[in-house]
């Protein structure tokens, strides 16, 4: 008789590609886990998992069998949510992803409040690029990533929260900094600082301005970066420009709020959303998660019609 003890021990398996770290995961020995596979194996006569390859990987067979296993195992998640919903609780662990440009921004402006409002909640956040976010739904070590969309991925559901503009940031002596917009045309200039590769905002700014062959000779030296707080100081210091999320505009105050500026001939947004799996079973979470980041985000970023989304993919 299949267990469920086995199924997440083939799926431990299958997401660390290593028999001692799943078997720690899994809170027991290895040669427990071990055991336990190869009665499995017996069971169905079928190899899961090709023991010969470093990452071990599952054979054809087993890829199939541990894809259902997912589904097996999120199925009998359920039966503890409906418990609690009937009582009216919410409960649990909630691991949420966020990519680095929305990560500092936004979890000062709701994270702890939201956990004050949920205490049944464990909430666990980690911080990671767009793909991997992805990676990390699909083989369920996260519940829920807050990223910018569309992903254009059949495998991923999106639940938009809100639009922020996409505003430029400015070294205090450069021109930009005396205009009171920008024209779009204006920011294709070898001056720009951007993100390292892989971040959605960086894509999304070569998408905007057409960047796709800008050289930046003009920079004082090359930087791969994946913040904005460490792009930011270093243009105070060494002058361009790069772009920025309006949330990290508005926490330009005083004089530096005078390094921000807008877009004249167009309002360039990007939509942050909510994003996760079919298997997802915790739905009811995620409307209370939705909720509580609209709550206190600033209310004009609810508005899509206020701009243009800004794909990346």
């Amino acid at each position: 008789m299949i267990s469920l003890i086995q199924l997440e021990y083939i799926v431990a398996v299958d997401t660390y590609r290593h028999f001692a770290t799943a078997a720690e995961k899994c809170f027991v020995t290895q040669p427990t886990l071990s055991m336990q596979l190869k009665k499995l194996e017996e069971e169905l006569d079928i190899v899961l998992f090709d023991r010969t390859r470093q990452p071990v990987i599952p054979t054809e067979a087993g890829s199939r069998i541990i894809e259902q296993a997912r589904l097996v195992l999120q199925e009998a998640k359920k039966i503890k949510l409906l418990a609690d919903e009937s009582k009216n609780e919410l409960s649990g662990e909630l691991r949420i992803g966020v990519i680095p440009t929305i990560a500092p921004y936004l979890l000062p402006l709701f994270a702890g409040e939201f956990k004050r409002d949920f205490p049944g909640i464990e909430v666990k956040i980690q911080e990671a690029i767009t793909e991997r976010i992805e990676e990390m739904l699909t083989k369920d070590l996260l519940d829920v990533g807050i990223l910018v969309t569309p992903l254009h991925n059949k495998n991923i559901i999106e639940h938009p929260v809100y639009y922020e503009e996409m505003m430029i940031y400015s070294n205090r002596k450069h021109p930009f900094t005396s205009q009171p917009v920008i024209n779009i045309k204006d920011i294709a200039t070898p001056e720009i600082w951007l993100l390292s590769d892989g971040h959605c905002f960086r894509h999304q700014v070569v998408n905007l301005c057409d960047l796709h062959d800008i050289k930046t000779d003009e920079l004082p030296f090359e930087f791969e970066s994946g913040s904005l707080d460490t792009l930011m100081k270093i243009i105070d210091k060494e002058g361009g420009f790069t772009l920025i999320p309006e949330l990290a505009g508005r926490e330009q105050t005083g004089e530096k709020a005078k390094q921000v500026r807008h877009f004249s001939n167009i309002t360039p947004l990007r939509e942050v959303s909510l994003v996760y799996t079919r298997r997802f079973v915790k739905t009811r979470i995620i409307g209370n998660l939705a909720e509580s980041i609209r709550t206190h985000v600033p209310q004009q970023m609810l508005d899509k019609n206020r701009g243009t989304v800004v794909e990346w993919r």
